[in-house]
């Protein structure tokens, strides 16, 4: 038996309880007729209206109050607290009026100053905190604006784990549970490819759990009225004024078109790489041929590519190389070499 099959229950009896009152209270010659025709029609309306006035509330309030971030929360909690306590000092002079304004304006006095009080700490949260003294106030507004959003391309691509252990990201790394959804969405996929890529990304996330220095968090925060996870991530880093980690390009363009703050891995790791001047010698390992006739391929350990000219016949070995330019793409950074062997002959 569900708890809503129960409430309806429960609502039919009250509702006919109340129709057979009612039909009791008319009286007359008809008493017995009213008295069963008001208990069946309060019965029915009860297995009607039940849900509506307790499950769908409840279901509501839920919904909204998960959606509130915890900050935005608690201001509106003082809020409506201070407003209460203002209504109650304004109430007492307002129940002197002569009726009906006496009974009427200090329950409206409520309404108002509680609503108000309310709206105004909510708009002005960030600044509340920020004028608090306590160390309680600055801690959870510091913590708050250090919180970083992870997306699922993040997750999957791994790098995320490495950099939590080096302390760069020292607030909390929040999940939303709608990116961890996708990640088991995309594990369970018929296709080999994106089934791999998602066992990664969980396989990345237990890690992640088990080796990063700052607080790991899945959130439940969710933006209902949005189906796309990347627009629900952007939504919420904006709820939340917090900004998002990604390596998704596209990510990238739309959240810094509509104001939101992103920490992309892939500029992180073109930021860091060796920088490397033209006439200075390296060791590369040639791995393939080049997409020029003679060219050799080869990586540094940070992934950067060389492309060696005149170096195809070396594929499979290291050699000495010296570089003759650098080029700046939207992939990374790319190294043109030529092999010290051929400049000395």
């Amino acid at each position: 038996m569900t708890i809503e099959f129960l409430l309806r229950l429960i609502g039919m009896v009250i509702f006919a309880v109340i129709g057979w009152r009612i039909g009791d209270a008319l009286g007359g010659e008809a008493q017995m007729r009213y008295i069963i025709v008001l208990a069946l029609a309060g019965a029915a309306l009860g297995l009607l209206v039940t849900p509506w006035l307790t499950i769908r509330p409840y279901l509501w309030m839920r919904k909204t109050i998960r959606q509130i971030p915890a900050q935005q929360l608690l201001a509106a909690t003082i809020g409506l607290l201070i407003g209460l306590i203002i209504a109650a000092l304004t109430s007492f002079p307002l129940s002197f009026l002569p009726n009906p304004w006496g009974s009427l304006l200090p329950f409206v006095s409520l309404l108002i100053f509680g609503y108000l009080g309310a709206w105004v700490m909510v708009m002005r949260e960030r600044d509340f905190f920020a004028l608090l003294s306590g160390r309680l106030g600055r801690e959870g507004l510091k913590s708050s604006e250090r919180s970083v959003l992870l997306d699922t391309s993040v997750i999957i691509d791994g790098r995320i784990a490495d950099i939590s252990r080096t302390g760069f990201i020292d607030g909390t790394m929040m999940i939303p549970r709608f990116v961890l959804a996708e990640l088991q969405h995309i594990a369970d996929s018929p296709d080999p490819l994106r089934r791999n890529r998602g066992r990664r990304g969980l396989e990345m996330l237990n890690k992640l759990q088990k080796e990063s220095i700052v607080p790991i968090r899945i959130t439940d925060l969710d933006v209902e009225d949005v189906r796309e996870v990347d627009d629900k991530l952007i939504r919420l880093a904006k709820n939340l004024h917090c900004p998002i980690v990604t390596n998704d390009y596209n990510l990238n363009r739309v959240a810094e078109l509509q104001g939101v703050r992103i920490l992309n891995i892939n500029e992180l790791a073109n930021a860091v790489r060796a920088v490397v001047l033209p006439g200075e010698a390296m060791r590369v390992y040639i791995v393939q041929e080049g997409k020029e006739l003679g060219q050799g391929v080869g990586y540094l350990d940070d992934g950067t590519m060389v492309v060696v000219d005149n170096a195809k016949r070396y594929i499979g070995t290291e050699i000495d190389v010296t570089v003759t330019r650098m080029l700046q793409t939207n992939q990374g950074r790319m190294i043109f070499a030529t092999p010290i062997l051929e400049e000395k002959k």
